[in-house]
């Protein structure tokens, strides 16, 4: 492994690595809070594109080493926490004519159809499981806040990141290279938004364009 194991007690201090990894968490929180605020609509993707792809590169390092062990047999009570449906439905609105996107779920499992999900969700959610394990770390219980992302990322949000990032990065796709979107797969979940799919596509197209200043 090219990351060392670590077995901290609440004792010590966070070395770099854990800092690294609780600064780049915090550092995706912070940003996709913002963003959802709206402010500035025509750099959501980019930025969701960035903040993705920089917390994967924490995710594939909490990855490469080995289990960590937390110093108590038993999670700690974290207390209570957001239950993140304000930021996912600010995400949901704001990004609503593209927000919906199809994925295999497991490329090394049965062949199956490809499920609808949507960023926004998404997103809410790998902040909420992100936040837990920050919970822990501003308490002093370091080793504790490294086995939950380094858990959460292995059997959750690393696999929901992965997802979000290649629909994120097939929206730039589509649009730099002037190819349009595709319609939604009969019986997919869109929430039946009143618009055709020639309709979304429009306005995904038109976002996107507008975004990236075409």
């Amino acid at each position: 492994m090219s990351e060392r194991s670590h077995t901290l007690t609440h004792n010590d201090e966070p070395d770099d690595f854990a800092v690294q990894i609780a600064d780049s968490v915090e550092s995706f929180v912070l940003a996709v809070t913002e963003v959802a605020k709206g402010d500035e609509p025509g750099s959501a993707i980019s930025l969701l594109l960035l903040e993705v792809s920089q917390l994967l590169l924490a995710g594939g390092r909490l990855g490469a080493i080995e289990d960590v062990v937390p110093e108590d047999r038993f999670e700690p009570d974290a207390g209570p926490e957001p239950d993140g449906v304000e930021l996912r439905d600010r995400l949901a609105e704001l990004l609503a004519p593209i927000d919906v996107y199809h994925e295999v779920f497991d490329p090394y499992g049965p062949p199956e159809m490809p499920n609808a999900f949507r960023i926004s969700d998404d997103l809410a959610g790998v902040v909420s499981e992100l936040r837990h394990g920050l919970t822990h770390y501003r308490e002093g219980r370091i080793s504790e806040a490294l086995w939950w992302w380094q858990f959460s990322y292995l059997s959750n949000w690393g696999t929901t990141c992965s997802a979000v990032l290649r629909a994120l990065q097939s929206l730039v796709a589509h649009v730099r290279l002037d190819s349009p979107l595709g319609a939604a797969p009969d019986g997919a979940d869109t929430d039946n938004d009143g618009l055709s799919d020639e309709e979304l596509e429009k306005q995904a197209g038109d976002l996107m364009a507008a975004e990236l200043g075409m």
